[in-house]
C-alpha cells in the first residue's frame, strides 16, 4: 500500500502560465519595435513560480491553480512535478494556458504582459471546493493573477490558525476583508507606490492612502491601511519588513543581474514557506533576499530558482 502522503506545509493558490520569453538590446518604449532573440518557453506564472521555488527549497507545497487542456498545460504541470510541488489540486480545462510575454534586457530588466486564458477561470467555488486543504495549511500563498473574488474568497476560507501571505501583484484596490488578512502584505516599490496613491488606471484613482515618503514610509502607511505586517522588495537594495514591533531593511548579496524574470516570486515563496516553518518575519525575508538574489543569476522563471545547496555555495 501506498504510504500517505506528509500535510503541505505551505498551499500556493494562484496563476499557472507558459512564459514566452525574448532577449532584446533594449526594452522598447511607447510606439517603439525592436529586434528580439528567438522565443524560449518556460515554464512560469506568479503561483506557480512560488509553489516551485519553496519546493526545490525542500518546501512541502501544494498548488491550487487551473491550466489548460493543451501542450502548455501539460508543461506547466510537469514543470511543477519536477519542482516536488503536489499537483492534486491543480485544475485543467475551461479556457487555455495563461501565457506571459517577456521581454528581457542585458542587465536583466524586463517587460511581461500577461494573457490569463484559464487562470480567470479559478473561481471562488473552486476555492470552497478545496476548503480542507487550505484550512490545515499553516501558510497559504496568494497573487492577483486570478480573480479578486477568488482571493476573497480564499481569505474566507482559511483555518483561524493559517498565515496569509499576498504578494499584490499585479496591484488592484484591495478590499479591507483582504488588507487585514495578510501578514505579510508582499510589495515592490511599484506596487507600494499604486497601493497607496501613486498611480491610476484607465484615468481612474487607483491608490488607497498616501504615496509619499521612502519604502518606512510606505510600509507604515499600508500597516495603516489594515496589513498585519508589511514587506517592500527593494530590487539590489533587498528588503524591507514591517510589524507592529518595528522596521528593519535586510541588505542583499552583490550579484550580476542576467535576468530578473521571476526573482519577486521566489523571494515570497522562500518567505511564506519559512514563516510556516517558526521564523519571525526578519529571519525569514532575510533568506528570501538571498533566493531572489540567486534566482537573477541564471536566465529563466523556475529553472533559476536555487537548491539549497545552490544557495550555500552562494
Amino acid at each position: 500500500m501506498e504510504a500517505a502522503k506528509a500535510a503541505p506545509e505551505l498551499v500556493v493558490v494562484g496563476s499557472a502560465n507558459a512564459d514566452l520569453v525574448l532577449r532584446v538590446e533594449r526594452l522598447p518604449g511607447p510606439g517603439e519595435t525592436v529586434p528580439g532573440s528567438p522565443v524560449r518557453t518556460h515554464a512560469g506564472g506568479k503561483g506557480a513560480n512560488q509553489a516551485a521555488a519553496a519546493a526545490r527549497l525542500g518546501a512541502r507545497v501544494a498548488l491550487l491553480a487551473r491550466v489548460g487542456a493543451d501542450a502548455h498545460g501539460d508543461l506547466l504541470l510537469a514543470a511543477q512535478r519536477a519542482a516536488g510541488v503536489d499537483t492534486g489540486p491543480v485544475l485543467t480545462g475551461g479556457a487555455p494556458t495563461g501565457l506571459a510575454l517577456i521581454t528581457v534586457a542585458p542587465d536583466g530588466e524586463n517587460t511581461i504582459v500577461v494573457s490569463a486564458g484559464a487562470n480567470a477561470l479559478l473561481s471562488a467555488a473552486d476555492v470552497r471546493a478545496a476548503a480542507g486543504l487550505l484550512r490545515a495549511a499553516p501558510v497559504v500563498s496568494l497573487q492577483l493573477e486570478i480573480p479578486l473574488e477568488s482571493v476573497v474568497e480564499v481569505v474566507r476560507t482559511v483555518g483561524p490558525g493559517t498565515r496569509v501571505v499576498l504578494n499584490a501583484s499585479p496591484p488592484v484596490p484591495l478590499p479591507a476583508e483582504i488588507l487585514t488578512a495578510c501578514d505579510p502584505l508582499v510589495v515592490n516599490e511599484h506596487e507600494a507606490r499604486l497601493l497607496l496613491g501613486g498611480g491610476e488606471i484607465d484615468g481612474e484613482g487607483y491608490g488607497q492612502g498616501d504615496c509619499a515618503g521612502a519604502p518606512e514610509a510606505w510600509a507604515a502607511a499600508l500597516l495603516a491601511l489594515g496589513a498585519r505586517s508589511v514587506v517592500v522588495t527593494l530590487g539590489r537594495a533587498g528588503a524591507l519588513v514591517a510589524d507592529a514591533g518595528g522596521t528593519a531593511r535586510l541588505p542583499s548579496p552583490v550579484v550580476e543581474a542576467v535576468d530578473t524574470t521571476g526573482a519577486g516570486d521566489a523571494f515570497t515563496g522562500a518567505l511564506a514557506w519559512r514563516l510556516g516553518a517558526g521564523d519571525d518575519l526578519a529571519t525569514a525575508a532575510g533568506l528570501a533576499v538571498r533566493v531572489g538574489a540567486a534566482t537573477v543569476t541564471r536566465q529563466g522563471a523556475q529553472s533559476s530558482f536555487p537548491t539549497p545547496a545552490e544557495l550555500a555555495e552562494r
